[in-house]
């Protein structure tokens, strides 16, 4: 399994490109915006995406939704405790300043604990609640993909509709700490981690 990383729209949102290197089926992982940067790299790569997975409903996570799924015709899934989020424009003024469509609705749920696949890879689907209702992570072969549960030296924010500190934190001790400490850790923003260095030295987990 391979990935490529392309930062997208004015929160740098992390769009991942997650593929298989023998078959080059790929899952697009968080097509937050600016579709028209995404699509070269899928193509420089000469990737065939399978699939849209979204961590979460955040609209600086999904504002591309539409675009790729139009270009591609390939189904989108989230977890059903955030699919609501995708069937409304989230504060119009925001989503034109993140150049945000409005997501189509998904055409499948995730589960925590199913195997996502893609050629001969796939990714687990792990349920990690608390910056929203139904924010999952992805793991892969030694890396987890963690939308913005986790981040290096960092945690995701609670304070808005649907977040839950305590959620949150469970997720992150329950559900991340307890992988393979040499597990990379792959954001929602900003750089990669590892699991052991946020266990050694992430502040908010003290």
């Amino acid at each position: 399994m391979e990935y490529k990383l392309v930062v997208v729209g004015p929160l740098e949102t992390n769009c991942y490109l997650v593929y298989c290197g023998e078959t080059l089926e790929c899952a697009v992982i968080d097509p937050g915006a600016e579709a028209d940067r995404i699509f070269p790299a899928i193509v420089e790569c000469g990737l065939k995406p399978v699939v849209i997975l979204n961590t979460h409903g955040h609209i600086d996570h999904i504002g591309a939704n539409r675009d790729v799924k139009d270009k591609f015709g390939v189904p989108l899934r989230i977890h059903p405790l955030d699919a609501p989020l995708l069937g409304k424009v989230q504060q119009f003024e925001l989503s034109f300043f993140l150049g945000a469509k409005e997501s189509p609705p998904a055409d499948l749920p995730l589960a925590d604990g199913e195997t996502v696949a893609f050629g001969r890879c796939g990714l687990e689907v792990i349920h990690t609640p608390g910056h929203t209702p139904g924010s999952v992570s992805f793991r892969g072969h030694k890396v987890l993909f963690s939308g913005d549960t986790l981040f290096s030296g960092g945690v995701g924010r609670t304070d808005l509709p649907g977040g839950s500190t305590r959620d949150l934190e469970t997720s992150i001790r329950e559900r991340i700490l307890r992988l393979p400490p040499e597990t990379i850790v792959l954001p929602g923003h900003g750089p990669w981690t590892t699991v052991g260095d946020e266990l050694a030295s992430n502040p908010f987990l003290g």
